[in-house]
């Protein structure tokens, strides 16, 4: 291997064609390997054309000189043609810039293409000592250049941040991003929630974890499932502690029982406020009553909707229909505030309101029209009653 160093516990032997005495034709740039492997020959075996090194270091730099990684081993055979080492039991150190990024260790391993990737595999365990986070799993491959850790197989992340496990995993060591692919299931601890898709970025120094396909937020009080989110991307901020969903969103909260749908969502996960600058739809399962607004904000802690731009609301029970320019919706009392070119209808009795400000419970049809207050109030009640 060009760069390539072998050594008994030091880092000597640049590999080449003449590594043992008996391969020596003139091998002047290697003098003291040979010296060294001659003084030391019980650590060195010709097994069918084959080098072994028992107990061995081996490291590889970049052209600068600058370590690319640094292998401890129990035993390395190295084949033929040269080109490849097998290693087993490595313990070692994976750098980047000349700097230390990640530490290894597995059951077996191979270095391959004159050190410029290594395979380590059964019981991988990679650790970034600069942000904690552990990796480990079945398969690891090493491509400095490239600047990439591939783990596949039962890929299990550990972090102070977050737990996850996936069919792979690669890990950019300068960014400190981690690309989670296949049956991915994430779950942080502050706060309380599990994410599940098939792609995910999880950004360690900005606390970021970001989903570009249809991902499953699952939010924990305890051992419970509290609330339930979907959407076809997403993104969740760990540091502020808040969820961002994108297109076919839609929020299952258990209490209170309501359902909230839209395009563009976020959810603060410490306030439960859930907010909208665009269409959204909020539905109560158990008073069958649904708002529809522009946009608005649903206070699943205080249980409180807020809709503004277009409102509609509709109570399915008894057919009962609300519109106005802004609507407040107390979920616990029933209530609700309408403000703004209001208009109540309801089938039975058949009845028809208009006006600039309302007040009322859809579902038993208790609703109160007025005509507001002040000089600019603007307006009259009109009530049509249809025989």
């Amino acid at each position: 291997m060009k760069n390539l160093q072998v050594s008994k516990k030091l880092f000597l032997l640049p590999f080449a064609f003449c590594l043992l005495p008996v391969l020596l034709v003139g091998c002047n740039p290697q003098k003291r390997a040979e010296k060294k492997l001659q003084k030391d020959t019980s650590s060195v075996t010709d097994f069918e054309g084959s080098l072994v090194f028992n107990d061995v270091t081996l490291d590889q730099a970049d052209e600068q000189g600058r370590p690319l990684w640094k292998v401890q081993a129990k035993k390395a055979v190295y084949t033929k043609d040269k080109k490849t080492a097998r290693i087993q039991n490595p313990i070692g150190d994976l750098f980047q810039d000349g700097k230390l990024v990640l530490q290894i260790k597995a059951k077996s391993g191979e270095i391959q293409e004159d050190g410029k990737k290594v395979f380590l595999n059964g019981q991988i365990v990679a650790t970034d000592p600069r942000n904690g986070a552990v990796l480990k799993g079945d398969q690891l491959e090493w491509r400095p250049k490239e600047d990439l850790l591939i783990v596949r197989d039962n890929l299990v992340g550990t972090h102070k941040q977050l737990d996850a496990t996936a069919k792979e995993g690669r890990y950019f060591s300068r960014s400190q991003q981690l690309e989670l692919i296949g049956q991915v299931v994430g779950t942080s601890k502050d706060p309380v929630l599990q994410v599940r898709t098939e792609h995910l970025i999880w950004q360690i120094p900005q606390k970021m974890v970001i989903g570009d396909r249809p991902l499953q937020i699952n939010r924990y009080k305890g051992q419970t499932v509290t609330d339930q989110a979907f959407g076809n991307s997403g993104q969740v901020n760990l540091n502020t502690k808040t969820a961002t969903l994108k297109q076919n969103v839609q929020i299952n909260s258990l209490e209170p029982p309501m359902q909230i749908a839209g395009n563009s969502v976020t959810w603060d996960l410490t306030t439960e406020m859930v907010t909208s600058d665009q269409p959204l739809k909020v539905f109560h399962r158990q008073q069958q009553v649904t708002l529809t607004g522009n946009q608005g904000q649903v206070d699943l802690k205080g249980k409180v909707a807020r809709l503004s731009g277009n409102v509609r609301g509709v109570g399915t029970r008894n057919q009962s229909q609300l519109q106005a320019d802004r609507v407040s919706w107390n979920i616990s009392t029933e209530e609700f505030d309408a403000v703004g070119n209001v208009t109540y209808k309801q089938v039975n009795p058949p009845l028809h309101l208009t006006g600039p400000q309302a007040a009322g419970r859809l579902q038993d049809q208790t609703v109160v029209v007025t005509g507001g207050g002040g000089a600019n109030s603007g307006g009259r009640v009109v009530t049509e009653i249809i025989p």
